[in-house]
């Protein structure tokens, strides 16, 4: 699965680079949702109970890589993640910044993903 490509189709998500040419920095609304490393690995915010239990589940997952642990996971995609499982935790980490936005916001990207 072509990870960056993902990320990007979600609503309303961008490109940056904020810290120089790595990582690649998915945002929405300006907020970063996914980090990307050149060696594919992908870093996700997460609700710090589901970090833990997807830490648990999967030696994939690892607390997050130089970022707030309890927040974020980092991902290495080619062990015992499938592709569907990926999906459904870039989206939830996209989900998690949404519910950050004021509640307007919040519903119009939100209604936009689904």
């Amino acid at each position: 699965m072509d990870i960056k490509a993902y990320c990007l189709s979600l609503p309303m998500a961008t490109l940056d680079y904020p810290f120089g040419e790595t990582p690649m920095v998915i945002k929405v609304n300006n907020k970063m949702f996914a980090l990307i490393s050149n060696a594919g690995d992908v870093s996700l915010k997460c609700e710090p109970l589901q970090a833990l239990a997807y830490r648990d589940m999967f030696e994939a997952v690892i607390p997050g890589y130089h970022l707030n642990k309890q927040h974020w996971n980092t991902i290495k995609p080619n062990l015992d993640i499938d592709d569907e499982m990926l999906k459904r935790m870039v989206r939830e980490s996209y989900k998690a910044v949404v519910n950050t936005f004021p509640k307007k916001d919040r519903a119009y990207y939100l209604n936009l993903l689904f």
